[in-house]
C-alpha cells in the first residue's frame, strides 16, 4: 500500500465521487477508478459502497480511511521535522589544546546539544601528541 494510493483514497473519501476526486487530483477518472478498485484487491475487502451519483463508505473504508490520515499525518510530521532540524545524531569528538577558543567552541557544542537531542560531544583537551594518543586509543 503506497502514500500515493492513500492520498487518492483520501480524495475520493472527501468527494464522495471518483469523478470528482480525480478532477481534484489531476488524473484521469478511469485510472483513479481501477487503482481504488485494485487498493480493494489489494485489502481483501470492499471499501466503497458505489452508488449512482455519490460513494458510501464501508464499514472498512472508514477504518481506513482514519488510518491513512494518520499514516499522512505522520508521514508529514517526520519530513517537516527532519527538514526543519536538519537532524544531528552521533558523537562528535575534539581535541585541541588549552586556548581561549575552547571557551568559545564549548558554548557552540552547548547550543547545538540543545537542540539536538541525538548528538553528544565529547571534548579533549591536551597536548598533540596526548590528543593524538586518545585517538589511536579509541579505534
Amino acid at each position: 500500500m503506497e502514500l500515493r494510493i492513500l492520498r487518492y483514497f483520501l480524495a475520493v473519501c472527501q468527494e464522495k465521487n471518483i469523478s470528482k476526486a480525480a478532477e481534484s487530483l489531476h488524473i484521469a477518472q478511469p485510472s483513479l477508478s481501477t487503482q481504488m478498485k485494485d487498493l480493494e484487491r489489494e485489502l481483501g475487502v470492499t471499501l466503497f459502497i458505489r452508488g449512482h451519483r455519490q460513494i458510501t463508505l464501508t464499514e472498512a473504508g472508514y477504518y481506513l480511511r482514519d488510518r491513512a490520515q494518520e499514516m499522512l499525518d505522520m508521514e508529514e510530521q517526520t519530513l517537516a521535522t527532519i527538514q526543519k532540524s536538519q537532524l544531528v545524531m552521533g558523537t562528535l569528538k575534539i581535541g585541541a589544546g588549552q586556548t581561549t577558543i575552547m571557551t568559545r567552541i564549548a558554548k557552540i557544542i552547548d547550543q547545538i546539544a540543545q537542540k539536538q537531542e541525538g548528538a553528544h560531544f565529547e571534548l579533549y583537551d591536551g597536548n598533540a601528541d596526548d590528543i593524538e594518543e586518545k585517538s589511536i586509543m579509541e579505534h
